[in-house]
């Protein structure tokens, strides 16, 4: 491995994510992975468990004993609402930079985050969707949202997403919020409508054979817009994960969305 590579160490390595996630740090140029955490294969290696990946990187089921005996200087963390801060405060403490993808992440996270950032020195970018597709849908609807005055989201993951609704469907209300300068709208509600985020309803479904998907549905008078991206296989995720832990450590603070270092 290259003397100038970056360091990389994956949180929840045994994972879908985790895993093309290493086989995709394990085929690009410029960096290599260093470690593995995840509560399955501790002890084995990460090219023993993880198809094409070539680094004999040990698993550790101990994030802190990971990072002190791999030395990574960047983190990708795939794991689980209820443990991704945790990993997170044990990555930052020890001046690692990290790149999460794991959603659950509230305000008071990233405020947290922020703090965190600040005393130690290392960079945080959370995305709620690294498929650049998917970035461009997100920017599409806030552009949309200027011009058409009602619109509502439905994101469909598959059955063993463990939050609803989406991150990406957070961030996409977000976005369209505040391309409105924050308007809220929407009146009485029923469970048949999903919930409300940033005024905007959001629809979600969780089914067996799907991916990542979501779309947006403008509607106005006469007429309706639909935005709409489809994440077909994970592998559609690793050129914004790759370009995320390039550029991760030149950034400052809590950054949040992969549309901010396009």
């Amino acid at each position: 491995m290259g003397e100038n590579n970056i360091r990389v160490l994956i949180s929840g390595v045994c994972g879908r994510m985790g895993q093309e996630t290493a086989k995709a740090v394990s085929a690009a140029e410029g960096m290599e992975i260093v470690g593995g955490c995840d509560l399955a294969h501790v002890g084995e290696f990460v090219c023993d468990v993880v198809p094409l990946v070539s680094e004999r990187a040990r698993i550790y089921g101990d994030l802190d004993e990971a990072v002190r005996l791999s030395l990574p200087e960047v983190m990708v963390d795939f794991t689980t609402p209820a443990s991704v801060m945790n990993n997170l405060r044990t990555a930052i403490k020890n001046r690692v930079a990290c790149v999460v993808g794991t959603t659950g992440i509230t305000k008071d996270n990233l405020c947290e985050l922020e703090k965190l950032s600040s005393e130690h020195g290392a960079a945080v970018l959370v995305a709620p969707n690294f498929a650049i597709g998917a970035v461009l849908m997100m920017k599409f609807a806030s552009e949309a949202a200027k011009y058409m005055p009602a619109v509502e989201i439905i994101e469909l993951h598959h059955d063993k997403k463990l939050d609803a609704p989406s991150g990406t469907a957070i961030k996409t209300a977000e976005m369209i919020s505040s391309a409105r300068g924050g308007i809220q709208s929407g009146g009485d509600l029923s469970n048949a409508r999903g919930e409300t985020h940033f005024g905007i309803q959001v629809h979600s479904v969780r089914l067996p054979g799907l991916v990542a998907h979501q779309e947006v549905i403008f509607g106005g008078q006469g007429q309706t817009l639909t935005i709409r991206h489809d994440s077909l296989d994970r592998t559609s995720f690793m050129p914004g994960v790759l370009m995320a832990i390039r550029k991760v450590r030149q950034l400052s603070g809590v950054v949040y969305g992969l549309e901010n270092i396009l």
